[in-house]
């Protein structure tokens, strides 16, 4: 499980795999609400990770774990 960096520049989300040297733009995320933020993202470059849903959207840049979803 990699930890990635989170994003948001210009109101779009970005992630950052620095063991891959990776920046892609999010495409879609799973949960994107008050109560829930997370699950599956799909990146622009056709890779897709899962972060496991969270309470509230995090207060961005961060660092959180994901996986190969």
């Amino acid at each position: 499980m990699p930890s990635v960096m989170l994003r948001e520049n210009e109101g779009k989300l970005s992630l950052y795999i620095a063991k891959k040297d990776l920046e892609a733009m999010v495409v879609s995320l799973e949960h994107d609400a008050i109560d829930k933020w997370g699950g599956k993202i799909e990146l622009d470059d056709g890779s897709a990770w899962y972060l496991d849903p969270l309470d509230a959207k995090p207060k961005l840049p961060k660092t959180l774990r994901v996986r190969r979803a």
